[in-house]
């Protein structure tokens, strides 16, 4: 009968152990230098060598001809405990042997001398399965057993042991193995087995894996089950998950607000059977590499991957800012919450990155933050961000600055320096201001505007209408009623300013819904149609002796923002 590779490759000495040498050595030193405990806990995650070398040192502590705390593995003693037919050596699964009773059974056995060996020995796994009963009932025989007798716990969740139970004993904690020690045992399986694993393969299954031995060489298994050559493209199809060239493909979707890109992408992963969750997870690591590579000034140590495929991440990374690789870490965490609950795993992924490339979408603290970020970077790298208007260019507007008051910097693809000037004998155009959303004037019946006056004649005032403004917003828009309470509102022209301390206000009346309310509602209550606009205190007279607040103000006077 063929023998899966787990087992048929589970390590017979301690030397074999890879990944564990803080637990190995310290075993081998206890068992050359006689000092054998009479209790030991091993906990860690799944995979990791609890078991593994639980039965090792039952058969170091029985072994004939143990070499320097090793066993032989030929002695008597050794086969037949490798064979089963010395019953020295008891496993227990406490998730099915749980009872009081049980233990009672136990305690009655450990009294009986060991028939071939030296110990008897009763290893526990999954010990934090039994009941609070049955560990009452192990206490007294844990801590003070017959002479002959060694007790080996193993879990996965110490944190469920009594404190009782963890004073008994001797703890070895086992660590993940680490990719790069995988990916070495990986290769010398498949070398023993005839297979062509590539580099790239195996540290793939090494990443999957997360940590565990023995779910690394069952995927190994899986693949060998399909060909005998395993790549990394085998890998990634055996074990249904997303190759690196959609998952780089898919972030820079999410850097150029594509998303239809990304469902795209999504669309055809799932045709050819990717699981969802998986990918969730592979997109967590890849942006976790992202942030890895953005913070840490040596994040060559601490990322898993190809020299190639290192640089394709530090390249990748330079499109976001890091609040944008922690909001998206934050929510694609939620949603693999949300895709555990049996909540439907496309239709969350699809969900999460329609709010990854349409920030506006969000309104939490943390996609704010993001947005603001991504607007910093620009102003800092003097881009122009630039997005598509369906405003006639004739009907700009340019609103100019009295000393008192400031609007909006106006909207231009190019920056307009201090030195350029209007020629004298042309009057100055007018355009609108910086947050003015294109509305048709269809959408708002009303009689065409009458010839205005010169800007330069324009006055401006304080709305006094305003209560009966946020009334008319109220019964069109309640959220933006919400954001725009203990505002207040100025007239200049043909323009509607609003003078907010809410620094939310000037995302949320960019979109063309809230606009579109807004003038909706000065119609309603006044009978003329506003541009739109934020009123802006005037600068103080003094000079800021924050260098800060003077480069951010340089930053503002030379960038310009179109929006939609």
């Amino acid at each position: 009968m063929y023998q899966v590779l787990y087992r048929k490759y589970r390590p017979k000495v301690f030397a074999d152990v890879y990944g564990q040498e803080h637990v190995t050595s310290t075993l081998l030193n206890e068992i050359k230098e006689g000092r054998i405990s009479h209790a030991y806990l091993f906990t860690g995650s799944r995979g990791t060598g609890k078991t593994t070398c639980a039965k090792i040192l039952a058969k170091a502590v029985n072994c004939e001809h143990n070499q320097n705390g090793e066993p032989c593995n030929e002695c008597e003693v050794c086969k037949g405990l490798d064979a089963g037919t010395i019953y020295d050596v008891v496993e227990i699964d406490a998730a099915s042997n749980n009872g009081v009773d049980n233990i009672r059974d136990l305690r009655e056995e450990a009294n009986y001398t060991p028939a071939r060996g030296k110990y008897r020995v009763y290893i526990i796994d999954e010990v934090h399965m039994l009941s609070t009963g049955a560990f009452n009932a192990l206490l007294k025989t844990l801590e003070e057993p017959p002479a002959h007798v060694i007790f080996i716990l193993a879990t996965t969740e110490v944190h469920k042991l009594p404190a009782t139970i963890l004073s008994r004993c001797q703890r070895f904690d086992f660590k993940r193995i680490q990719p790069e020690t995988m990916s070495v045992r990986l290769k010398e399986v498949a070398k023993a087995e005839n297979m062509n694993l590539s580099d790239e393969a195996a540290l793939l299954i090494s990443r999957i894996a997360d940590g565990g031995m023995r779910d690394a060489l069952s995927i190994l298994d899986q693949c060998a089950g399909r060909s005998r050559d395993i790549d990394e493209a085998l890998v990634s199809d055996v074990a249904g998950i997303a190759g690196r060239e959609a998952l780089y493909e898919l972030s820079q979707a999410v850097s150029e607000k594509n998303s239809g890109k990304a469902l795209d992408i999504i669309s055809t992963l799932h045709q050819n059977s990717y699981d969802m969750e998986r990918l969730c997870v592979e997109m967590i690591n890849h942006f976790r590499n992202f942030l890895i590579a953005k913070t840490v000034n040596k994040s060559r140590e601490l990322i898993i991957c190809t020299d190639d495929e290192y640089k394709n991440i530090l390249s990748s990374a330079e499109a976001f800012t890091l609040p944008n690789i922690i909001y998206a870490l934050d929510l694609f965490q939620q949603t693999l919450t949300q895709i555990k609950g049996g909540a439907n795993s496309r239709i969350e992924m699809e969900m999460s990155f329609i709010k990854l490339c349409e920030p506006k979408l969000e309104t939490s603290q943390e996609a704010i933050l993001s947005r603001l970020s991504s607007l910093e970077n620009a102003v800092k790298n003097g881009v122009v961000m630039q997005a598509q208007s369906s405003a006639p260019v004739q009907e700009k507007k340019i609103i100019p600055e009295e000393p008192a008051k400031e609007i909006e910097p106006p909207i231009k693809e190019e920056p307009v320096t201090e030195k350029q000037e209007a020629p004298a004998q042309e009057q100055p155009k007018e355009e609108q201001a910086e947050i003015d959303m294109p509305v048709k004037h269809e959408e708002i019946s009303a009689p065409a505007p009458q010839q205005e006056a010169p800007v330069q004649s324009a006055t401006q005032e304080e709305f006094s209408q305003w209560p009966d403004f946020m009334e008319a917003v109220y019964k069109k828009d309640i959220a933006l009623y919400g954001i725009l309470n203990g505002s207040k509102g100025y007239v200049r022209g043909d323009f509607f300013l609003i003078d907010s301390k809410n620094p939310v206000v000037r995302d949320f009346i960019k979109i063309p819904t809230h606009a579109k309310a807004i003038k909706q509602a000065l119609y309603d209550v006044t009978g003329t149609i506003f541009k739109l606009g934020l009123f802006k205190q005037a600068p103080k007279a003094e000079k800021s002796t924050d260098p800060l607040e003077d480069l951010i103000s340089k930053a503002q006077g030379n960038v310009k923002i179109d929006v939609d």
